[in-house]
Parts: structure tokens; sequence; C-alpha cells
């Protein structure tokens, strides 16, 4: 293969992962992102499961939609912790500025029940 034809292959992508860095580091700068990974974070009973600390993996996927002050977001949010991994689901709604979440729970990997982050706090 010609050197040219290697570097257009390497700069493609280059550009690609670009793009995706882009869309990943979008959805984890919403609202919806940062508000359900800092309450998985402090769960006890996430924090039970999957030991500390746990951060949010970067392959986040679904989906943040805003217009004005009303939006709408769906995402699925791998978790790592020093114990076990899982995924966080999320279902939101924005309406005056103000999300309102009517899925908020963790899935931990293997067996073992899903961990509501919507039940009240003792």
């Amino acid at each position: 293969m010609p050197a040219g034809c290697l570097t257009g292959l390497v700069g493609v992508a280059g550009f690609i992962a670009l793009i995706v860095s882009l869309v990943f580091g979008l959805l984890k700068s919403t609202t919806p992102y940062k508000e359900a990974l800092a309450k998985a974070q402090r769960d006890p009973v996430v924090i039970g499961r999957l030991g500390t600390p746990i951060q949010g993996g970067f392959l986040v996927s679904g989906k943040v939609s805003l217009s004005g002050g009303t939006g709408e977001a769906q995402l699925a949010i791998p978790l790592q912790g020093s114990r076990g991994s899982g995924t966080l689901y999320v279902e939101a709604r924005q309406k005056s500025g103000t999300w309102t979440y009517s899925t908020l729970t963790v899935r931990p990997d293997g067996p073992g029940e899903a961990i509501s982050l919507l039940r009240p706090s003792l």
C-alpha cells in the first residue's frame, strides 16, 4: 500500500474518532447525564454492589433533545466500580427548565436485581 493511502486512512480514522469523541462529550455535558451519574455515585446500594469509585464509561448511548426550556433525555450510561459494572438507564423530561426523571435505574452486570434511584431516601 502506498504511503499516501496509509496517511489518508490514518487521517480519516482520526477524523471519525474526533467526531465520535465530540458526540459522546456532548451527551456527557448534559444535565441529565451529570445528575444521574452523581446520584448513582452517592447511592449506598449502588456503592455496595459496584464498589467505589464509580465512574461513567465512554460509550454512552441515547439521545438528549432540547428546545428552549423543554427537553427529553433517554440515556444508557455504562458504570464501572471497583467490584463490578453495570448500566444506568435514564429517562427524563424538562419543563420550564426543570428536569423530572421517570426512569433512573442501575442494572448491574451479572445476576442481581435492578436498583431504582427514584426510591424514597431512608
